[in-house]
């Protein structure tokens, strides 16, 4: 059995809660990534942060990225997997939310992240096209 610590990419960067949009930008920008996980002054997931959002919920609103939180932008609970669990758990939680990004925790603590492209590098390209499927519907 295959489990989520095994094709995690490990060690993700967090941009903080109280970070502005624009550190959050840049700091995508270094790392060359378009998603980052929020963290908690409680060194806690608060959930994830896209290019994507930065564009559409800050700047399409007339918000301003040097003074919006990052924190501000992590809505509701984050959809997460746990480190031991079944890869197929992982690949269902991603199919039934639609998140192209998996947060991997182990207990409270993040300890990973599972991408489409960890999926492509660690399972079959029959698998792997079914996920990619699914989460893009």
């Amino acid at each position: 059995m295959t489990v989520a610590k095994e094709i995690m990419t490990p060690n993700p960067k967090c941009v903080g809660e109280n970070d502005t949009l624009v550190d959050a930008a840049r700091l995508m920008a270094s790392m060359d990534v378009g998603a980052l996980p929020i963290c908690g002054e409680d060194k806690r997931l608060k959930g994830m942060l896209t290019d994507r959002d930065i564009v559409v919920k800050c700047l399409a609103q007339g918000g301003d990225p040097t003074t919006m939180r990052a924190g501000e932008l992590g809505e509701g609970k984050p959809v997460t997997i746990g480190a031991d669990d079944d890869i197929r758990e992982a690949l269902d939680t991603m199919k039934r939310y639609q998140v192209r990004r998996l947060p991997v925790i182990d207990g409270h603590d993040l300890v990973g992240i599972i991408s489409q492209a960890d999926v492509a590098l660690s399972l079959s390209a029959t698998e792997t096209g079914e996920t990619v499927a699914e989460i893009s519907e």
